[in-house]
């Protein structure tokens, strides 16, 4: 297999240098200024997305958030997702896993996932509701309170680096856009997020 694709890779080359040849046959032009010629008569590639489309660029910017908070919540060894749920349960204390889920727009099954970590670190504790044994009802630790308060500035950080470059009525303009979108595309995601 492998022989071929170099067998068919040599035979792609040779039929460009002859390609050169004959379409330069006769000129002064070097190897290289002849290669760029040809590569000039090819029909441009349409690029599959442009770095300035919107899901590039939203995309783009929950990596340099992610960065931000890995560097600002350090010291605390959390992922944004497993803050969210933290401060989610903060407010809503012995909320179930469905509920949480649609709290922070993720998955059932990455909520339970995200649970069973922040458990072993005894963060969070899950208890099974006794009105339907199904149900897990889920709680911050002692520990999850102190330590979330802890990091309440460190998110707040997180938060206002990525929008620093931003003057406060572009802040205001920018979140209300976003907010905007989530809405108008909230059942499209994989889970729906609840929006406040």
């Amino acid at each position: 297999m492998r022989a071929r694709r170099a067998d068919a890779k040599r035979v792609e080359v040779i039929s460009w240098q002859s390609r050169i040849c004959r379409d330069c046959r006769g000129s002064s032009l070097d190897r290289w200024q002849a290669l760029s010629y040809v590569m000039s008569k090819l029909p441009a590639r349409r690029s599959i997305s442009k770095p300035s489309q919107p899901g590039v660029m939203i995309r783009r910017l929950h990596q340099i958030y992610v960065a931000i908070y890995a560097k600002q919540c350090a010291e605390f060894g959390t992922t944004p997702v497993q803050s969210s749920i933290m401060q989610v349960l903060l407010r809503c204390p012995g909320i179930d896993q469905i509920a949480l889920a649609g709290e922070i727009g993720v998955d059932r099954t990455t909520v339970s996932s995200v649970l069973a970590r922040l458990e072993e670190r005894e963060l969070v504790r899950r208890v099974i509701d006794p009105d339907n044994r199904r149900t897990k009802r889920t709680y911050l630790t002692e520990q999850g309170r102190s330590m979330l308060l802890a990091m309440q500035a460190s998110l707040d950080a997180a938060h206002d680096q990525l929008i620093a470059p931003l003057s406060q009525s572009e802040r205001k303009r920018f979140t209300a856009q976003l907010s905007f979108l989530v809405q108008l595309n909230n059942d499209l995601g994989r889970t729906v997020f609840r929006i406040r």
